[in-house]
């Protein structure tokens, strides 16, 4: 019997380097989601006014994947890798004027910028992940590929939770456990303002740093050249029209988009809203983020032990029984009001860890080699859903009480019935692979 390697041994170097993109956007999308908090305290703002960080940082995403494919399309995955960090390390330096201004606007806009990096990187890092091995083992290398994002996320949360919150004067409290930023002057809010802005600041400007020493890297490899891009080169490539047909007549890839908008709203309303969860219960930020890193260590853990699962069990039958790990651990953050409920909603990342990368998988699997790119810019554009949900939940967390029942467990009935559909989606195409 002959074994068929995860990633052959031509591909391993660009393997390498392709991996470490998916901790560069790891990390920024989990020094961002504490941000919503802090802002919310700094900013004076309602949680749903501080969740527009989350609908500008997941905006960028909806706004830019299908001009990233076309891109990718025109040009290469190198070019559109290499585009994306440049884009990266734009958004990111855009903090020092924005932290300047001490403009919440113009935060937002720095962040959408960059995401408009991260959605070129993800465009293409995904199908370049799957495209260098078999098909066959394509989902596995997807999920090993994905394994390393969280590793970034944890080194997010650890900026976030040991040097960005620790120092916000803002989030300070008194000895009964409440802030006092909202009852000083003006002048001493616009003093602590400038303070913590810089704080907040000061990360993103060295990711930027880290992110163009990454591109003189890439830039100066060589990369291989997929069927895709072979077949182009051929002149064998489908028109876009024909790309869009065969896209929308495809029901496991048409379905995995819509499954994806539900994940990334899921994952997004999760992590963001731990810290309002934990604040509750009278936990500060800087130690309601260590639940955080504790949810991200979960995810971590779980994706490797989802990879090795793999070998064995469907992974479309596995989509669907981690869905359902993640419903029960869901209702318990709905329904027990206490620590308990915070340990549920903490249990929830150890299902949601193959998720993201088993949906795609599952999604491009059947999908012909020359419609890849833009099939994988949908459902990098499903990420919008971390946009639309979290305001929301956000509103839905500042009614306080809602039938007598604390608000913020209320609103996590939205994710709840997000990985409902995903269970659905999970059955629906292992279904089909049976048919």
């Amino acid at each position: 019997m002959t074994h068929t390697p995860l990633v052959p041994r031509k591909y391993l170097l660009t393997f390498i380097l392709v991996t470490s993109l998916f901790a560069l956007w790891g990390f920024a999308n989990d020094i961002t989601n504490p941000m919503v908090a802090a802002f919310q305290t700094l900013m004076e703002l309602t949680a749903a006014k501080a969740s527009m960080v989350q609908f500008a940082f997941y905006g960028g995403y909806a706004t830019m994947a299908v001009p990233a494919a076309l891109f990718i399309r025109k040009y290469s995955y190198k070019s559109g890798i290499l585009l994306g960090l440049a884009l990266y390390a734009i958004g990111a330096f855009l903090f020092i004027p924005a932290a300047s201004m001490q403009s919440f606007a113009f935060f937002c806009v720095s962040l959408y910028i960059l995401t408009f990096g991260l959605a070129f990187l993800e465009t293409t890092a995904n199908p370049f992940i799957l495209s260098l091995g078999d098909k066959s083992t394509s989902t596995r290398r997807l999920n090993l590929a994905q394994a390393f994002n969280p590793m970034g996320s944890l080194c997010g949360m650890a900026v976030a939770s040991l040097i960005v919150l620790p120092q916000l004067i803002s989030d300070r409290r008194d000895a009964l456990g409440q802030t006092f930023f909202h009852t000083l002057s003006e002048a001493e809010k616009a003093d602590i303002r400038l303070h913590d802005l810089a704080v907040i600041r000061n990360p993103y400007v060295t990711i930027g740093i880290v992110v163009v020493v990454i591109l003189v890297v890439i830039a100066l490899t060589k990369m291989p050249r997929t069927e895709s891009e072979e077949r182009k080169a051929q002149g064998e490539t489908h028109t876009t029209r024909q790309t869009l047909s065969n896209l929308w007549h495809n029901t496991v890839y048409r379905e995995g988009v819509l499954a994806q908008v539900f994940y990334v709203a899921a994952q997004i309303m999760t992590w963001t809203f731990i810290i309002q969860y934990a604040d509750h219960l009278g936990i500060d930020k800087a130690t309601a983020q260590m639940y955080n890193i504790v949810a991200m260590s979960l995810f971590l853990c779980s994706r490797f032990i989802s990879t090795f699962l793999m070998r064995y069990v469907n992974t479309r039958l596995l989509l669907a029984f981690f869905a359902i790990g993640a419903m029960l651990c869901a209702l318990g953050a709905v329904c027990v009001v206490g620590m308990v409920g915070l340990y549920c909603l903490v249990g929830i990342s150890f299902f949601m860890s193959l998720m993201f990368p088993t949906i795609y998988g599952i999604a491009l699997e059947d999908v012909d080699s020359r419609d890849t790119t833009l099939g994988a810019a949908f459902l990098v554009m499903a990420i919008v859903g971390g946009a639309l949900m979290p305001p929301l939940q956000g509103l839905i967390i500042d009614q306080q009480e809602i039938l007598g029942h604390p608000a913020v467990n209320v609103s996590f009935l939205l994710p709840l019935a997000c990985f409902i559909l995903i269970g659905i989606y999970g059955l629906r195409a292992f279904r089909e692979v049976k048919r």
